[in-house]
């Protein structure tokens, strides 16, 4: 049994993190990181509670921390935790910059311990179709993807440190993040990238709007989010040579998520035919337009995935180099709403 100690119990840690180890086979949520409240010891029977990251870190028991501190901690927090010479997964983004993320790669190697980014939307529905469609080549050639992350919250949370003029808040880093990661997963590095990032509704805070384009050869990757998005663009959208893709829903994982503290019985992750995405090809010169049953996302294989690592069973899940490349896209593109211009990718800095 792999003993886990989560650092930190706001929604990261108490939607995502939480419910989910405590939903694999073999590991066992034994310790959280709680400041004031023993809100994790009243969902979690049993669970040690924690004052401080130093005391968790005494208890010898633990093999894995998890990080679900809000961004602008991140960094020194996993610091923290490797010096200990402790294995890690933290939250995305693994710190706001990628110089960052490099030094905290260059810790766990000296360690020799994991740092595992938890880019869990790897494991979503939407993701694993459009892998299937793309193996199976019913599009033909891509020419255009759009993936959007809408949301209608025209009032602000000041309340939320998301919402706050602090290190590490912002919609880019929060959902630009994941967004990046599955374009790298899906299409590999972009030649070069483009950006327009605006604070749109009223009133200081950090930025709630973006559109990233990720330019590759013979193909566009544009990335989209706002909090004005009241009539929701596609979730995703594929243009091909010989048809289009797209559907409107998310994965209902999130929501599922929010309202449990540990997954029940099968099924898991199921969308009802409604919210299925939309296939349009053309057959024998005949058009054909009919719903694709996805393949069914479930972040369980995330945490899966990290136990099997630290069992020497299998790599880990998602490599730490894979935020820092999401970080430089994030980089290149306030760079180019900045400058008004494209910027142009330089891969060769990758570290090792």
């Amino acid at each position: 049994m792999i003993r886990v100690g989560l650092v930190g119990f706001g929604m990261a840690g108490r939607v995502f993190h939480a419910p989910l180890i405590s939903s694999v086979d073999g590991l066992e949520l034994a310790a959280v990181v709680e400041r004031h409240t023993d809100e994790a010891a009243a969902r979690y029977p049993g669970i040690k509670t924690y004052r401080s990251l130093e005391a968790m870190l005494a208890d010898a028991t633990l093999d894995l921390f998890v990080v679900a501190t809000p961004t602008g901690s991140h960094f020194e927090v996993t610091r923290q935790i490797l010096e200990a010479g402790k294995n890690v997964v933290v939250d995305k983004p693994v710190a706001v910059g990628s110089d960052e993320i490099a030094q905290l790669m260059t810790l766990a190697t000296e360690r020799k311990v994991m740092l595992c980014p938890f880019h869990e939307l790897r494991w979503n529905n939407n993701l694993r179709t459009v892998q299937k469609l793309l193996h199976e080549g019913s599009l033909g050639r891509l020419v255009h993807v759009e993936m959007n992350w809408d949301r209608w919250r025209p009032t602000p949370r000041p309340e939320r440190w998301r919402e706050q003029l602090v290190h590490g808040a912002g919609i880019l880093l929060d959902l630009g993040t994941h967004m990046i990661d599955q374009s790298l997963v899906l299409f590999g590095f972009p030649l070069a990238v483009g950006a327009e990032i605006e604070r749109e509704r009223d009133g200081e805070g950090p930025e709630d709007f973006f559109t990233l384009r990720l330019r590759y050869t013979r193909l566009t990757v544009e990335l989209a989010s706002t909090s004005l998005g009241a009539l929701a663009r596609p979730a995703v959208h594929l243009h091909g040579t010989k048809g289009n893709y797209w559907k409107l829903s998310f994965d209902p994982q999130d929501a599922a998520l929010g309202k449990i503290t540990r997954i029940g019985s099968e099924p898991w992750g199921r969308e009802p035919a409604a919210n299925w995405g939309m296939l349009h090809v053309d057959v024998d010169g005949d058009a054909v337009t009919r719903p694709v049953e996805p393949i069914y996302g479930d972040f369980r294989l995330f945490y899966a995935g990290v136990r099997d690592a630290l069992l020497g069973l299998a790599p880990v899940p998602v490599a730490a180099v894979d935020a820092w490349r999401a970080a430089r896209v994030i980089e290149w593109a306030r760079e180019s709403a900045k400058e008004r211009r494209e910027i142009v990718c330089d891969w060769s800095g990758e570290p090792k």
